[in-house]
This record gives C-alpha cells, sequence and structure tokens, in this order.
C-alpha cells in the first residue's frame, strides 16, 4: 500500500511544463506582432509547434548529448566532421522550415520580414537556444554578402530553401545549406585588426593559411573569415570543399568545452591553404562585415529575451501550482512582487526589441530610422543580454531546490543564459560602440536621443537624465562612464518604446528603473495593483 501511495501521489509538485502556444500566451509578443501587421495565426501555429512537449524535450536531448569532434578516421585519413544527436538535427529542420535562417532576405513575410522573423526567433530559443548559432549566422552572411553580388546570387537559391541538409556534401550538391563565420584569433578576440591569418591572391581565388580561436557550427557548408592579404584585412567565404569536389584545407582542432551553448559545437581552427572567394573589396572587411555584426547584435538581444521568457513562463507555471503554508505561491505576496517585477522587465524588453527591428527594417529609406539603428543596437544588446542572467537566475530561484537540479531545464537556461552578452561584442565593447556612434554622428545621435525624451516624457520626466547623459558624453570621463551612458540610453528607450506600444506599464517601468529608488533585485520594487495583470500578461492562463 505505501508504494502505491508514492506512486500515486503528486506531493504539490508543479505539473511539466508544455504543450503551449508560446505566441498567444504571450501577450506582450503578441501585441508587439499585432503592431507590425504579422500573421497571427501563422505565428500561433509556429508558437505551438515550438511549445510542444516532444520540441522542449529535443532541447533537453541535444544538450544532454553534445556534439563531438571526428578528425580522422580508423586509418589515419582526415575527415573534420562533427557528429550530432538526432534531437539537433530535429531542431535544426524544424528552424529552417520555418525559414528563420533566411526568410528575412526572400520576401516571404509581408509587410514586415524582420518582425516576422524576429517573432520566429524569439520563440524558437525558448525550445533551444543552442541551435540558434548557425540559423543566425547563416541569416546574418546574407547581409555580408549584399556586398558581393555574384557570390550571394550563386549561393542563394541554396541558402533560401527551407531544407536542411546536414550530409557532408559539396554545396552545389546539397538540397540547402547554412553559413557560419571565423573572425577572432587568439592572440587579438574583438580586435581583429590584429589578425595575423593571411591570404594568398590567385587570379579569382585565395588561399588562406592561419586560425582562428572560435568558430562556431564548424559544420555549415561555408565560412566568412577574416585574412590579411596585401591591401590589409579582406573577408573572404570559405566553403568546405573545393571546386573540384575535394575537401578544403580546414583542420579542426578541437571542440571548445563551455559553460553551455553544450549542443552547439564552438571549434579551434586552422587553415592550411584553404581556397576561398573574396567577399567585398580588399582591406574593407571590417566594412564588409558590419551589417553581418549589426543583424547578429540584433540577434542577440532578440534571443536573451526568448531565453527570459521561457525561464519566466516555467516559474509562472511552477508558482500557480505549487502551494506553500496553506496558499498557492502564485497568491504569496512576497512571490507576486518578485514575478511581476521579471515580467515588467519583459514587457519593456519585448516592446524595445521590437521597436530596434522596426527601426532596422526601415533604416535603408528613413534617415531618422538609421540614426535610431546605428545608435540603439549596442545599447539596446548591453540591457537586454545583460539582463538575461538575472532573470533566469530569478526564475530558477523560484523553483527552489527544482530550479537548481539538472532534471529540470532552468540549470540550462542558467548556464545559456550569459553567452549572448559575450556574442558579437561584450558589455564594454557594447558601450564604446554607443560612444563611437555618437561621435561620428552627432548631430544625428543628439536628434535620436531628443526625439526619445520626447516620447519618453508621457510617462517620465527624462530630460535632466539626458541632460547627465549629454554632459558625460562631451566630458573627459566619457569613456570611463561608458557602461552607464549605455544603460540610460537603453532605458529611456524603452520607456518610448512602451509609450509608443500604448502600454499602460510605461510609467511603472521608468519610475522602477529610473526613479529616485535603485533598482536592485527583482520584487524590491513596488508594483501595487499592477501585479496580476503582469503576470497573466506574461503567460496567459
Amino acid at each position: 500500500m505505501a508504494s502505491g501511495f508514492l506512486e500515486d501521489a503528486s506531493f504539490n509538485q508543479s505539473p511539466a511544463f508544455g504543450d503551449v502556444d508560446l505566441f498567444s500566451a504571450d501577450r506582450p509578443l503578441a501585441e508587439a506582432a499585432q503592431r507590425a501587421g504579422l500573421d497571427l495565426a501563422a505565428l500561433s501555429a509556429c508558437g505551438r509547434d515550438y511549445g510542444a512537449a516532444d520540441t522542449l524535450d529535443l532541447g533537453r536531448l541535444a544538450n544532454e548529448n553534445p556534439p563531438r569532434l571526428r578528425t580522422m578516421d580508423g586509418k589515419g585519413n582526415r575527415l573534420d566532421l562533427v557528429e550530432f544527436h538526432p534531437a539537433y538535427h530535429a531542431l535544426m529542420q524544424k528552424s529552417i522550415g520555418h525559414g528563420i535562417h533566411a526568410s528575412a532576405h526572400d520576401g516571404s513575410d509581408r509587410p514586415a520580414p524582420m518582425s516576422a522573423r524576429a517573432v520566429r526567433l524569439y520563440l524558437a530559443t525558448q525550445a533551444e537556444s543552442g541551435h540558434m548559432c548557425p540559423i543566425t549566422m547563416t541569416h546574418a552572411c546574407v547581409g555580408a554578402l549584399l556586398s558581393e553580388p555574384a557570390l550571394l546570387a550563386k549561393w542563394l537559391p541554396k541558402i533560401q530553401t527551407r531544407t536542411y541538409d546536414p550530409r557532408p556534401l559539396p554545396w552545389w550538391e546539397k538540397n540547402g545549406v547554412t553559413l557560419g563565420m571565423g573572425m577572432t584569433e587568439r592572440q587579438g578576440g574583438t580586435d581583429v585588426r590584429a589578425n595575423i591569418t593571411s591570404a594568398t591572391a590567385h587570379g579569382d581565388h585565395a588561399e588562406i593559411s592561419g586560425h582562428k580561436w572560435f568558430m562556431s557550427a564548424p559544420m555549415c557548408d561555408a565560412f566568412l573569415v577574416l585574412a590579411q592579404a596585401e591591401n590589409g584585412l579582406t573577408c573572404y567565404l570559405m566553403p568546405r570543399y573545393r571546386p573540384d569536389g575535394s575537401q578544403n584545407a580546414i583542420r579542426f582542432q578541437r571542440l571548445k568545452d563551455k559553460l553551455g551553448n553544450k549542443s552547439n559545437a564552438s571549434s579551434e581552427v586552422e587553415f592550411h591553404g584553404a581556397w576561398a572567394e573574396r567577399v567585398g573589396a580588399e582591406g574593407a572587411g571590417v566594412r564588409t562585415i558590419i551589417e553581418m555584426v549589426n543583424l547578429t547584435r540584433l540577434d542577440c538581444a532578440i534571443a536573451s529575451a526568448g531565453q527570459s521568457r521561457i525561464a519566466l513562463s516555467q516559474a509562472i507555471h511552477h508558482v500557480r501550482n505549487r502551494s506553500v503554508f496553506q496558499r498557492r505561491l502564485a497568491d504569496q505576496p512576497a512571490m507576486r512582487a518578485v514575478v511581476a517585477d521579471m515580467a515588467l522587465e519583459l514587457e519593456a524588453q519585448v516592446a524595445l526589441v521590437f521597436r530596434l527591428i522596426r527601426a532596422a527594417e526601415h533604416a535603408a529609406h528613413d534617415p531618422r530610422e538609421a540614426a535610431y539603428a546605428r545608435l540603439l543596437t549596442p545599447a539596446v544588446k548591453f540591457l537586454v543580454c545583460k539582463s538575461t542572467p538575472q532573470l533566469v537566475y530569478e526564475s530558477l530561484e523560484c523553483l527552489g531546490g527544482n530550479g537548481y537540479t539538472e532534471d529540470l531545464p532552468m540549470a540550462r537556461y542558467f548556464r545559456e543564459s550569459p553567452l549572448n552578452a559575450i556574442w558579437e561584442g561584450s558589455g564594454n565593447v557594447m558601450a564604446l560602440d554607443v560612444l563611437r556612434a555618437a561621435g561620428r554622428h552627432p548631430e544625428a545621435a543628439t536628434d535620436t536621443l531628443s526625439r526619445l525624451v520626447r516620447t519618453a516624457d508621457q510617462a517620465f520626466k527624462a530630460g535632466p537624465l539626458a541632460q547627465a547623459l549629454e554632459q558625460t558624453l562631451k566630458s573627459g570621463a566619457a569613456e570611463r562612464r561608458a557602461r552607464f551612458l549605455c544603460e540610460s540610453l537603453a532605458k529611456i528607450a524603452a520607456v518610448a518604446a512602451l509609450v509608443e506600444a500604448g502600454s499602460p506599464f510605461a510609467a511603472l517601468y521608468a519610475e522602477t528603473r529610473l526613479g529616485g529608488s535603485p533598482f536592485a533585485q527583482f520584487g524590491s520594487a513596488d508594483l501595487g495593483d499592477s501585479e496580476t495583470a503582469l503576470i497573466d500578461r506574461a503567460l496567459a492562463a
């Protein structure tokens, strides 16, 4: 009888989270999509796909069974293959099937292709983050290849397919391809101008010798790499196979043993006269990849918000189904204060990220939107990505000891949470990029800040803070105070984004993040009667 009792009793445990429409249950996201004029029914189907229990379990399996590098076969022949678990391949097929790797470039989503893709990326990240690395890089590499139209025309038909083809074959024999990138080297890291990898011209191609310290998703079909040519740092597209079908001289040394991101392979690599084609002008490598960098930074912000969202959703699900001291956790005032405060943070992040996506969408024909995107992209990445570890941790704590175990996904979310703040430029790099953008285009930066303040003023008097930012920017302390400038700019932009979205929480966010009481820990702010509405919007029951 005792055994049967133990088998049948729930012991006040919350049920497994799954079979959820991650789009429709997320009111801030659904409203952002509606404002952009997107196909809500299609996005709801996408939300159900990624919120299915089976899909969420693929995320677990892909991380519990990380990729393995096979440099050689049993007879000493070079292979340079990375083997992935079937769960990883299933996730790749799902995300490529949804077009997250290419839809922003092929006109399949109207009227807002970047916004529609951003929603799907935000949803896919919640199922599993690691496989989004090659998805994001493929999307971003197209931005760089625009500078070499003939090369892009050759590759684009294979990029735009909705078929995932993991076979180790020359790219022209495959049904679909993915693209990766290798920029940083051991001695330079972020300072790519310190790269020592060299490129030697040979007529219509170059041969590249050197190394990359981080090259993610090494099983992609080609990689954008930076190398020193005769006239300076230059961008190249390096395929896995040479035009004669032989394996290119790309030698993977080992896979990185990372804190998180276990499903995704990141490698150290050497090039031994590897065949490659130039992308953009010789010596213009940094200028060529800047569009790619901007696109990946946008994705970092979108994905970090998605990581925070799935962690918060798990926490809300738990507190609604767990009772302590004769009351549900969701009815405990202290717990409600914490969860509602996290929900308020996500309200602002979603409004801010999708406002930035809108600016990027219109930048080509609207100078003011271009100025917004130029100044705010590093600032938004800074704020959103650096907020994610704290928000994920607080969500983990809501589950108590269960959250700290490897049997539930919160530990995986937490290990993953710092990555996007590091990828494509860590916090100081983002803050300094804000200073550079303001310094190179001072009038446009001043106009952008003025417009943000005018909008934000409907909820909060941001003028004094804006004046402090301008004074600091003009002082000799600007670089030392770069993080203050970056974070404050992003928070003013978040208030403005909430105002533009018609959010009833714009003033609440402004007061708790920019008001007199400094924001320290989630749950320390007094949200008053807004708690229930915030929680219900974060995860519709």
